[in-house]
């Protein structure tokens, strides 16, 4: 897939039945596209978490200098959401099972609910007469799969308790009292909701940190502040349900944190750093007053290091790099050029690439660099999309589909999906849906057109118009 501005484009696909897929495969495919887009049309690869891409990666960054490797930050706070609520007891992270197994308890107690209710007809049966919304299925390999769940199970808290306490529920005779006996217990236990409540308002600023990245939306250039601000969310959620001053110490905001920090610190790389310095609303007033422990990006080290190493690898020519290093001055520091009123005032109120475009032409060189970057995504979620197109395309009705009638048939439905968001029927009467799992909803991962209840995820709006709609 190919990402601009216009949104994401299918090129083509491999098929790697009979090939060895290592960092060589891997690597050998990323150049072959990269020569046939242009190398220099190119600004980043993203791909997911794994060592081989990483290691790929790698390759095609010592190839070419001007384009990096970058995981997507959506598989990063996946991964993070993961190692806080299912922790595992191994020697390596003793202390993380120690004080996350209770979320880990909490999950495990509200799948098997759902489990319970969601296995036998008639039981179903009563909880859809309490109930408007559906118990959501879903898969432990999809995104926030236990945010998304417990989410649900808050929502449907009224009707779910209602269930349990029905004349229906009592007067059905089921054969394993004792789990039916658990399931009442747990819907009535205010300590267990308390714990939903706390690990839903703790992991929420990560949440809708990645229902934002998981977009092909311009966003390379928020990655760095967002996750600035969601640590720092984190720890007041944290702080604020244990009652503790700021100054005060906190075993499990300790566990939390360093989780949030390694991935951050696995993932990020120097181009997330220069993308947020040439990012003009960090420079602001307004942004910089928001919190008085903020600076510019200029003040930063780890920014100032991280933009240094990029401009190196951009501008091999050490004059040019000098030019480039003044242009960033000016710019950073709001002189030569850059010290008009509207360009200051307009810093923190329009929109990055368009400052650029209106007041970069002091700085002709970053300005190129600036409107290259700020129109970057950060994730991969368009590939992830696509295997839902596969899905719907070679299902097990349609197995013996060869591989490249599949590719072009992806290809037709992909891009045509991409020219109708320029016709004006696209958000017109059923014209609507042609996006459903798309950025409109915050869609995670891989959402099949027929999955009904993957479609809906935690969006009541959405999944009414496929439950109740009579059409």
């Amino acid at each position: 897939m190919a990402v601009t501005e216009s949104g994401p484009m299918f090129l083509k696909a491999i098929d790697c039945s009979n090939e060895i897929k290592d960092k060589d495969f891997i690597a050998k495919l990323m150049r072959e596209v990269i020569m046939e887009v242009g190398h220099s049309n190119v600004v980043q690869i993203v791909t997911d978490n794994a060592a081989v891409c990483k290691a790929a990666g790698l390759i095609i960054e010592a190839e070419f200098p001007s384009i990096y490797w970058t995981p997507c930050v959506v598989h990063t706070l996946n991964l993070a959401l993961k190692n806080i609520c299912a922790a595992k007891n191994t020697e390596k992270n003793n202390v993380i099972y120690e004080e996350c197994s209770w979320i880990t308890q909490i999950a495990d107690d509200a799948m098997f609910v759902k489990i319970f209710v969601m296995s036998h007809s008639m039981r179903l049966s009563i909880f859809n007469s309490f109930n408007s919304l559906k118990l959501l299925s879903i898969a432990p390999t999809r995104f926030a799969s236990t945010i998304v769940m417990l989410k649900r199970f808050k929502q449907l808290k009224k009707g779910l308790q209602e269930m349990v306490i029905s004349d229906q529920w009592s007067s059905y005779k089921e054969d394993d009292v004792a789990k039916a006996k658990f399931v009442k217990d747990t819907l009535l236990d205010d300590k267990w909701w308390d714990k939903v409540d706390y690990i839903l308002s703790f992991t929420s600023p990560i949440y809708d940190v990645l229902r934002r990245t998981d977009t092909e939306a311009s966003s390379l250039h928020l990655v760095y502040e967002m996750w600035d601000s969601m640590i720092e969310k984190v720890k007041n959620a944290i702080y604020q349900y244990e009652r503790k001053e700021e100054s005060e110490g906190s075993t499990f905001y300790e566990v939390v944190h360093s989780i949030l920090i390694d991935r951050w610190t696995k993932s990020s790389t120097p181009l997330h750093c220069l993308a947020h310095s040439l990012n003009p609303r960090y420079y602001s007033h307004e942004w910089l007053s928001e919190d008085s422990n903020r600076v510019p990006p200029h003040q930063d080290l780890e920014l100032t290091r991280e933009r240094l190493k990029c401009f190196k690898r951009f501008f091999l020519d050490m004059d040019v790099r000098r030019k480039v290093n003044i242009e960033f001055a000016n710019f950073s520091d709001g002189r030569e050029g850059f010290d008009d009123l509207d360009s200051l005032n307009d810093r923190g109120q329009m929109d990055p690439k368009a400052w650029w475009l209106v007041h970069g032409i002091n700085a002709p060189i970053l300005q190129k660099v600036a409107l290259k970057l700020l129109a970057q995504p950060c994730s991969s979620s368009c590939c992830e999309r696509n295997w839902s197109t596969y899905s719907f395309i070679h299902s097990l009705k349609r197995n013996k589909m060869a591989p490249h009638r599949a590719e072009d048939l992806v290809f037709v439905h992909s891009n045509l999906r991409l020219l109708s968001r320029n016709t004006p029927q696209y958000h017109q009467e059923e014209a609507k849906m042609w996006d459903v799992a798309g950025d409109d909803f915050g869609s995670l991962n891989d959402c099949g057109i027929l999955e009904i209840a993957s479609l809906s995820l935690d969006e009541p709006e959405l999944e009414s118009v496929f439950f109740n709609d009579d059409c």
